[in-house]
């Protein structure tokens, strides 16, 4: 049984967050919380919140064991982007573009039902 958590408008740019979300994929459950609790970025915060949600879904709304979860997927998608401008010389502006993602987790209890 496969159960989900996501967390949407993060302002990180998706870039930052795939690789450990790439790290995590396939690993048991206490294994990428220790992935992710241990590197100090930015990125690692919202994918532990997120992980930590999927697991609460799982014990809570779906009564899985919580010791037997393996993470099935990890996604980072785009989200919207925010359009800024940055003042330049001789009264021009420079767009700065802000972006955000979308961090969806998977776990998986290895049974099809």
């Amino acid at each position: 049984m496969d159960v989900s958590a996501t967390t949407k408008f993060v302002r990180i740019s998706p870039t930052k967050v795939r690789d450990l979300a790439r790290q995590m994929q396939g690993l048991p459950v206490d294994a990428a919380l220790r992935v992710v609790s241990l590197s100090a970025r930015k990125g690692a915060f919202h994918l532990t919140k997120t992980l930590k949600s999927a697991i609460a879904n799982a014990e809570n709304n779906a009564d899985l064991e919580v010791n037997n979860l393996i993470v099935k997927m990890a996604v980072v998608d785009e989200g919207p982007r925010l359009k800024r401008h940055w003042p330049r010389a001789r009264g021009m502006v420079s767009p700065v573009i802000k972006r955000m993602c979308h961090i969806k987790v998977v776990l998986t209890d290895g049974i099809d039902n």
